[in-house]
């Protein structure tokens, strides 16, 4: 079932025009619910109009596009992404699931590929937690987990609400907690850069995700004596910042120890007290995020940090609280998905690996319902977030081919998934 009608010149349009569709800055600027963001949102709907799909859009925005099968009431074959950009973002993050996912639909029509399953191409909005400091905001409004309280909650930077966000886009928050997407669904794919390095690395064109990793952060605060750094000898230093030296190495050995399933640990954020060349640091904060697709694995690494941390500090004299952050759940990839992804990158004949994904995406919120897949394509240097971010044609059309070959075996109600 080889499926070659994806044509790589009206993928290629597709991009030009989404990287004109931008606020002024560097790179791509389309935060979520700004006009460039709005803008974008109007390109894909009319991108899905002219493929014969029947949109409809929900109470927070998001944009499904049908594509009505033979047997309208099986359950839907959805697969989706994002367009809303980070500030000074690239042009492929989400942008290249979206149009990858409308790309296999007009090759299924040109191709007069006749489906059981009813197709559901969706573009979710407010993927990037760069506005509200929270991510994925729209998959969680179309399964039924943000409440009004969220929305009054989320704070822009400039103290303008999600609420109002959505309010001053015509939007229909008042009825959040009734949004949930109602329709039986039988699957959930998503195609995506991969944010990192791993693929270029290992000189594979396609990663197909095993499972998405989830964070655990918190603050140590590891405090000591503010000492005169001239007037206070080695021997009787109670030094915050050296204690917490020992600790961010400990923290980069622990997580490495741990092979597989891995574990990351990153401390990002050192703030030091007082912070002056003439005083032994008193009190140093750090932050901590301990990221895996095992929570058990994830879960483990903590503890021995948290182990590791309280003997460091009781050896040299320290004392430290922790402040829990945020614990997110992991979720795994369906077995079955992941089998169905594996057998259209087999057909359409390229070198592939298996894969955690390190960063979050809206396949995280529909794994736990619903059999999720996920298909990585490599981005230059690993490089996203960030003007720079560049994905090959040849890769995002390869992309493009295998994930009209899944959908379209998916459309079929002789595919089973259990």
């Amino acid at each position: 079932m080889g499926s070659y009608m994806i044509q790589r010149e009206r993928l290629a349009k597709d991009f030009d025009a989404m990287a004109q569709l931008t606020a002024p800055g560097e790179g791509i600027n389309r935060l979520a619910f700004t006009d460039s963001d709005w803008e974008g949102r109007q390109y894909i709907i009319d991108c899905m109009t002219d493929a014969g799909l029947a949109v409809e859009t929900d109470g927070f925005g998001n944009v499904i596009g049908y594509k009505v099968g033979k047997n309208p009431d099986l359950p839907v074959v959805m697969v989706g992404s994002h367009t809303d950009s980070v500030p000074n973002g690239g042009n492929y993050d989400g942008v290249m699931g979206v149009l990858s996912a409308i790309e296999a639909i007009r090759s299924m029509t040109d191709d007069s590929f006749e489906h059981d399953h009813t197709i559901a191409v969706v573009d979710f909005m407010c993927e990037e937690s760069s506005r509200f400091g929270a991510a994925t905001l729209g998959s969680k409004a179309m399964r039924g987990e943000l409440t009004l309280q969220d929305l009054q909650r989320l704070v822009d930077k400039q103290g303008i609400s999600l609420y109002d966000a959505l309010k001053g886009r015509n939007l229909n928050p008042d009825a959040i907690e009734h949004m949930e997407y109602k329709r039986p669904v039988k699957s959930f794919t998503e195609i995506h850069i991969e944010q990192g390095k791993v693929l270029e690395h290992e000189a594979k064109i396609i990663g197909i995700v095993t499972g998405i990793a989830a964070p655990e952060r918190f603050y140590v605060t590891i405090r000591g004596n503010a000492d005169h750094s001239g007037a206070t000898p080695m021997n009787l230093r109670h030094d915050a910042l050296c204690g917490a030296s020992k600790i961010i190495l400990g923290i980069e050995e622990i997580a490495s120890m741990q092979e597989e399933p891995p574990v990351v640990g990153t401390v990002g954020v050192v703030e030091v007290v007082p912070g002056a060349m003439n005083v032994i640091p008193g009190a140093v904060k750090l932050g901590v995020d301990i990221r895996s697709i095992s929570k058990v694995a994830r879960d483990s690494v903590v503890t021995l940090i948290k182990e590791f941390i309280d003997v460091i500090v009781e050896k040299r004299g320290l004392s430290y609280t922790i402040e829990p952050v945020a614990q997110d759940h992991p979720v795994v990839m369906n077995p079955a998905m992941i089998r169905e992804i594996e057998e259209a990158v087999q057909s359409v004949g390229v070198d592939y690996m298996t894969m955690p994904s390190g960063a979050g995406h809206d396949a995280m919120h529909w794994a736990d319902d619903v059999p999720t897949g996920m298909i990585f394509i490599p981005c230059r240097e690993g490089i996203s977030h960030n003007p720079a971010e560049f994905a090959d044609m040849d890769d995002i059309v390869t992309g493009a081919k295998i994930l009209d070959t899944v959908l379209r075996k998916l459309s079929l109600e002789s595919t089973k998934l259990n």
